[in-house]
């Protein structure tokens, strides 16, 4: 299937709001997966997006130890990879979901970022290969992920912090959601830049429909991959800000970048659940753009702000709540 994604625009109002050294990570991205992919087979776009985040990659953290296997889901296994401390007694298990726009990455797209917050953390991290569109439409990434978060209940018992980036953080939030009930809920969830089906006639979507890295006509792109001609904006399966109720969710941290049109879902989110009497915080991380994750290592504010992510899960997994 073909399927056309929208180039990323010139500097323009993000020449000097932006710091140089976050111009330079923007400059790299954008010269492994750049513009000219449009139009591409998906299986193209992929292989591109994977070449790219090898050349992000960074070495495990001392001590860090992965193994892979797979979890039953009825017709299909979804693969998972586990992260843990050599001779650690981990307190608390991380789900994790990558972001790609439900249609890119997998285990190896964010293997040194879980890597690494099994690292800071000493938790057990569990990152999942859900299924991808445009071959499995909506509901199937949302089935895989809490599947996983079923699985992992049922085969441990340490508590669980939901943690997910972007396309990610918009699966933690279904799942949060939809686990609210379950006899062993989350402990709390850590929302990366989520995409969480805001109002995109306001707010940051506005401000920064044309942001670096991931503009309005991105997120429109992804959204019409990942759901079929039938898929309801308003199931919060699909749409998280679409529910209409925001009890019973556990603990929760998000985390956005300034300069992303995603923004305002953060600040919205947070606002419903302590609205609706839980606990959440959220902070915008000025001068940043989305996938600011894969610049923690050559960006400074990016690098602050993965040690308030990881400081976060730190505290979410020992049932702490220090915001």
């Amino acid at each position: 299937m073909d399927v056309e994604r929208p180039g990323k625009t010139s500097r323009g109002k993000y020449a000097t709001r932006l710091d140089p050294e976050l111009w330079d990570y923007i400059d790299r991205v954008n010269g492994w997966y750049p513009p000219e992919i449009s139009g591409l087979p998906i299986d193209r776009q992929r292989a591109v997006y994977d070449a790219m985040c090898r050349a992000f990659r960074e070495a495990y953290p001392a001590g860090v130890e992965a193994s892979d296997s797979t979890v039953a889901a009825g017709d299909h296994t979804i693969p998972v990879r586990r992260y843990r401390m050599a001779g650690g007694t981990p307190q608390a298990i991380v789900v994790y979901y990558h972001g790609g726009g439900f249609i890119l990455g997998g285990l190896d797209s964010h293997d040194d970022i879980c890597a690494e917050i099994c690292a800071g953390t000493g938790f057990d991290v569990l990152s999942v290969d859900y299924r991808l569109g445009p071959e499995h439409l909506h509901p199937a990434a949302f089935d895989d992920a809490l599947t996983v978060f079923e699985w992992a209940t049922a085969t441990s018992d340490l508590p669980i912090v939901l943690c997910g980036e972007s396309a990610g953080g918009n699966l933690a939030a279904g799942v949060a959601q939809a686990s609210r009930n379950h006899p062993r809920p989350a402990i709390g969830q850590v929302l990366i830049y989520p995409g969480l089906g805001g109002d995109e006639s306001a707010g940051s979507y506005v401000e920064h429909a044309e942001a670096p890295l991931l503009t309005l006509g991105d997120i429109e792109f992804y959204r019409n991959v990942r759901s079929g001609k039938t898929q309801s904006p308003d199931d919060p399966t699909f749409s998280p800000l679409r529910d209409s109720n925001f009890s019973g969710l556990p603990p929760t941290f998000i985390l956005t970048a300034e300069c992303d049109p995603l923004s305002s879902d953060g600040q919205v989110y947070r606002d419903r659940i302590l609205a609706a009497g839980g606990r959440a915080w959220w902070r915008e991380e000025p001068r940043l753009v989305h996938s600011f994750l894969r610049a923690r290592k050559i960006v400074p504010r990016a690098g602050e702000a993965f040690a308030r992510i990881i400081a976060a899960i730190a505290a979410l997994g020992k049932g702490d709540w220090p915001y």
